[in-house]
């Protein structure tokens, strides 16, 4: 009897330890929500520096948390930021550098000829939702997937135990799987009302819930009553479209409602909760020269915008809140994209994919200092393909790039151009200084040549049957994911496709 019953305590100490130490018990590993918005610039903030765009939600956010001055995304636009996020790797290894095929540009008028582009996630790839689903958490997605949802592509087949997809339209939007929802509703407050359902229903196990909103991408259509607030308001700079400012009001609003539903769960000081958008904001091509107008927001002090690899293109907001895990503070350490699984992962107490090589760093101990503690490591871009701008103007020709401390080169493939910036001196990169620092320019495009061997990168070929200009539009972009013509109101011509 005593024997049997010593067996039977330490079977339950047993047990207990197990419970203690298993990663999907542990009490420590916090709910994670990651807000994305779509086309949202580096400036169009508050916190950020803009004077006529009001977001006291997201304002709010950044002054409880870590704010990235020096957040990046993988690609210039949307796709590949999503495929890196998703995915934990650079574009050349998931083959999704860009928006659909090549042939939504007419490149047949220039010297290259693109590399083919992945327009679907790769099945065999494993993506955050799978890895933390794996690690006992419940999933969920609401908005915009863009890495193909035909079968087993569509996010509830990659690791979202619920999902529903959109795009293309702010009002009278599709959704995959159809849902009924009521006539006139806006987009981004329907994915809220999900997203605060989905909270409500997940309080007894840790949950990931991914909400990357439609808005602010165009076409640019919000609430009349939003519009009208900012009408009256005086505009700074480029920033000056009361529609746009109003869509961005929108997704502040769901800021909001998230954190005050994190509120009243009393979930807010074990959840936490990161902001960020998936490309620069659609301006700065005015000020380039690559378009004469259609500027719909303005990324100064940095150059260009989405579709560049100049800065505009690329630094976007990153924000993450964690009520007594994140000191509040401002950070210049770098982040990007494929930095977003192993820092989830890690909180998760999850592991990582098997035979998926992850091209980030974990971020946790960056964001539980408070921005003291980071790892040096260089970050890099390939673009190998064309972005236009209408007829004869293009937003990017094919190009790399690499960041190494305060330096970012730029390398064009059609003409082997490089550029150099000190991005310490020079945010703005009106400075190219590559004749001036030799010795800093060829150690950087050894490195951008180096990585790119080591991730397989592909570059465009020559196009030996090259066209003239005049035989067709370049840049034209298809009327396909809502780029068709609007049937509702209060809405600007967009700037620019995808």
């Amino acid at each position: 009897m005593l024997r049997t019953a010593l067996f039977n305590i330490l079977l339950n100490l047993t047990a207990v330890c197990t419970l203690i130490l298993t990663p999907a018990a542990a009490a420590d590993r916090p709910n994670i929500i990651f807000i994305l918005a779509d086309d949202l610039g580096w400036t169009d903030l508050g916190c950020q520096g803009s004077q006529y765009y009001q977001t006291p939600a997201i304002d709010r956010l950044a002054a409880q948390g870590l704010r990235f001055t020096q957040g990046y995304t993988c690609g210039p636009n949307c796709q590949p930021t999503r495929a890196a996020l998703m995915s934990g790797q650079y574009g050349p290894r998931t083959g999704v550098y860009t928006v659909g095929n090549i042939e939504r540009f007419n490149w047949q008028t220039r010297p290259l000829k693109p590399v083919e582009n992945v327009v679907a996630l790769p099945l065999q790839l494993r993506t955050v939702a799978n890895v933390l689903q794996d690690a006992g958490y419940d999933t969920a997605m609401f908005g915009k997937w863009h890495l193909g949802q035909n079968g087993d592509h569509h996010p509830a087949k990659r690791g979202f135990a619920e999902a529903l997809v959109t795009m293309g339209q702010h009002w009278n939007f599709k959704l995959d799987p159809p849902v009924d929802y009521p006539a006139d509703q806006y987009l981004a407050d329907f994915l809220t009302d999900r997203a605060v359902e989905f909270i409500g229903r997940r309080r007894d196990r840790p949950f990931f819930l991914y909400l990357p909103h439609f808005g602010v991408h165009s076409p640019h259509e919000a609430k009349p009553e939003l519009i009208e607030r900012f009408k009256s308001l005086k505009t700074v700079g480029g920033h000056n479209n009361p529609i746009y400012a109003a869509m961005i009001a929108s997704v502040d609003e769901s800021v909001g409602r998230i954190l005050a539903a994190l509120d009243q769960q009393g979930l807010a000081e074990n959840t936490l909760v990161i902001f960020s958008s998936d490309n620069g904001g659609v301006g700065g091509y005015v000020r380039e020269g690559t378009k004469s107008s259609g500027d719909i927001t303005d990324n100064a002090p940095l150059r260009s915008g989405k579709g560049c690899l100049y800065e505009g293109g690329v630094r976007v907001p990153w924000i993450a809140r964690w009520p007594g895990r994140i000191p509040p503070g401002v950070t210049e350490t770098p982040i990007i994209s494929v930095d977003l699984l192993p820092t989830l992962a890690e909180l998760a107490q999850a592991k990582l994919p098997e035979n998926q090589p992850l091209d980030g760093v974990s971020q946790v101990a960056c964001l539980t200092s408070g921005g003291t503690q980071s790892q040096s490591r260089d970050l890099f871009w390939h673009f190998p393909g064309y972005l236009g701008a209408g007829p004869g103007q293009w937003r990017t020709l094919p190009a790399g790039a690499v960041r190494s401390g305060n330096w970012k080169l730029l390398e064009f493939f059609e003409d082997k151009r490089l550029e150099l910036y000190d991005l310490t001196k020079d945010p703005s990169q009106t400075n190219n200084v590559a004749a001036a620092y030799p010795a800093e320019t060829k150690a950087l495009h050894r490195k951008l040549i180096a990585w790119r061997t080591q991730v397989s990168a592909r570059l465009p070929e020559p196009n030996p049957n090259i066209q003239p200009a005049e035989a067709s539009e370049p840049g034209k972009a298809g009327k396909k994911n809502g780029q068709g013509k609007a049937k509702t109101k209060n809405r600007t011509q967009a700037a620019t496709d995808e």
